[in-house]
């Protein structure tokens, strides 16, 4: 968190972007579509394969952990195989938007996965937590698909839109963001124009 100039207290997500190596440029003649995928994270050799390892030298680039395209029109500017991307083009005050993947939390019952409220506890209820009826009796006989029941909760993709750029550092590659990223600490976030 920060504060600011007039004492309010900004509370902030602190996101490493960069420096990301330009691995590939995809264009509708030589792949179907245009797209540049970016590398991030450091890794070790060992842990990749030859092709891998082989992409990666052909682009210049050391190894990385991480590799993701993006559309020619979220980068903004002209980019070339072997360039180095780095938190540059985000300007204070810029609206972005952050997808992650949401922290897991394992099989969760219906309270917790969909906000249901419990039963009575009182006079010898069975029915503290139970998610309650979920269908009717000999017809239609089966319970209907899509019903919210309990279940694997978390861990999945989810983006969060409405984010503001309150400030930069570009000598270490830091955004300072407004608000909540999804996924846990040291979790591998994308960040986009909104």
């Amino acid at each position: 968190q920060i504060f600011g100039e007039d004492g309010a207290r900004v509370p902030l997500t602190v996101i490493e972007a960069g420096p990301c190596h330009v691995t590939q440029v995809k264009t509708v003649e030589t792949d179907g579509y245009d797209a540049v995928q970016l590398g991030f994270g450091s890794s070790k050799p060992k842990a990749l394969n030859s092709p891998e390892l082989g992409h990666l030298k052909k682009a210049g680039a050391p190894p990385v952990s991480h590799l993701h395209e993006f559309s020619r029109e979220e980068l903004g500017a002209e980019v070339a195989v072997g360039d180095v991307l780095t938190v540059e083009p985000f300007e204070p005050g810029q609206m972005v938007r952050v997808t992650g993947t949401s922290k897991g939390k394992g099989y969760a019952g219906t309270i917790k996965r969909h906000n249901f409220s419990r039963g009575p506890v009182s006079h010898g209820s069975h029915n503290v937590r139970a998610p309650g009826s979920i269908g009717a009796a000999a017809y239609p006989a089966r319970v209907f698909k899509g019903l919210r029941m309990s279940g694997h909760m978390g861990d999945e993709t989810v983006t969060q839109r409405g984010l503001q750029i309150v400030d930069r550092d570009p000598d270490r590659n830091l955004l300072l963001v407004r608000g909540a990223v999804p996924g846990g600490v040291n979790g591998i976030v994308i960040v986009r124009p909104e």
